[in-house]
């Protein structure tokens, strides 16, 4: 990089460095990498591209050879660098209280009921706008086994329940799953997640989510389904936590489900870092802020939480798991996005 940068200076040429500074982004706002893919790769939450100022305001070696190159170029020496930010690993917190999925459906919008399945974004939900990120979970009746066909209409991840009984994931790659053998009418339920829109390229025109078309059991279009809109905004998270039907952690809890914690800061909040190594994948939630996603498959193995975002005293944590935890949350002084690569 320095070698280009210095040539653009000796041609007395502007120049734009993207990113100069690697930020996060909170919430669903990730996005997807689809150039020359079959399907769209879901991107980090991290938006740290190796940029000459961190994630979370560090300067990094490339800043550095940066700001030596620029050196040369300036009559008067550079002013001195405003100084380091403090980071904090707060002590490991235990989760207190869950509320499974299927409990949290009370403080959903009202369900619509619809012949064949919809894709969130025609949804009729916030004053008939859609429903734009998050999961949206599609339930029907089933009355026989077989298997269950998603035709690529799956936009972009489902977890499949029978009964609410986890029975498998279906997405761009896996489109068939045997469902369990079973008697009587039966529920089939599956929460799909819009895993991040791609914002340039030739799929651009083609981003909507949740079921876009029908999904077969024995080659036969389901029919009849009631779907909710699972966005997880601020008012849904803020009315789980007022909610009492939380469950203490002395009783099993299900998946997926909310989990709750508290972080208790004794002194001016600092920047952190979240890690949660016994969990698989889901969402945290700061203060009823939306975090960001985590996945334990990576690259990325901790979330960026900003001092601000906290408070001194109590700070409530809400994390939505999908499918394991080991009951604790963790925190880190710096991050970890799986890998590392050298500055020339």
């Amino acid at each position: 990089m320095i070698p280009v940068v210095t040539e653009i200076l000796k041609l007395d040429m502007s120049i734009n460095l993207y990113m100069f500074h690697g930020g996060t982004n909170f919430g669903f706002m990730s996005g997807a990498f689809a150039v020359g893919m079959p399907a769209p790769r879901p991107m980090v939450t991290s938006y740290d591209y190796d940029a000459p100022l961190s994630e979370a305001g560090d300067y990094t070696t490339k800043y550095h050879l940066l700001r030596n190159l620029f050196s040369h170029y300036h009559a008067q020496p550079l002013p001195e660098l405003p100084s380091h930010q403090e980071r904090r690993a707060y002590q490991p917190i235990v989760i207190h209280q869950h509320l499974s999925l299927w409990d949290s459906l009370h403080f959903t919008d009202k369900p619509l009921k619809s012949e064949r399945p919809m894709n969130m974004e025609n949804l009729p939900v916030n004053n008939n706008n859609g429903q734009s990120y998050g999961y949206t979970l599609y339930e029907t009746t089933m009355t026989s086994k077989g298997t269950l066909n998603s035709k690529n209409n799956i936009r972009d991840r489902a977890l499949v329940f029978v009964d609410k009984h986890f029975v498998g994931v279906l997405d761009y790659e896996t489109q068939e799953l045997p469902l369990p053998d079973g008697k009587g009418k039966r529920t089939l339920s599956l929460l799909v997640e819009n895993c991040g829109r791609v914002n340039y390229g030739k799929t651009l025109d083609d981003q909507r989510k949740g079921l876009v078309g029908d999904i077969e059991l024995n080659k036969r279009p389901l029919s009849d389904f009631i779907i909710r809109s699972l966005d997880m905004k601020p008012g849904f998270v803020n009315r789980l936590e007022s909610s009492g039907h939380w469950m203490s952690m002395r009783q099993r809890p299900s998946f997926p489900g909310f989990f709750q914690a508290r972080l208790y800061v004794n002194s001016f909040p600092k920047d952190t870092f979240i890690k949660l190594p016994g969990w698989s994948k889901g969402v945290v939630f700061i203060n009823g802020k939306n975090l960001g996603r985590y996945w334990s498959i990576g690259p990325q193995q901790t979330l960026y939480v900003p001092g601000p975002w906290l408070h001194k005293g109590d700070n409530q944590v809400i994390v939505f798991e999908e499918q394991e935890t080991d009951g604790k949350i963790q925190f880190a002084s710096s991050p970890d996005y799986g890998m590392t690569v050298d500055v020339q």
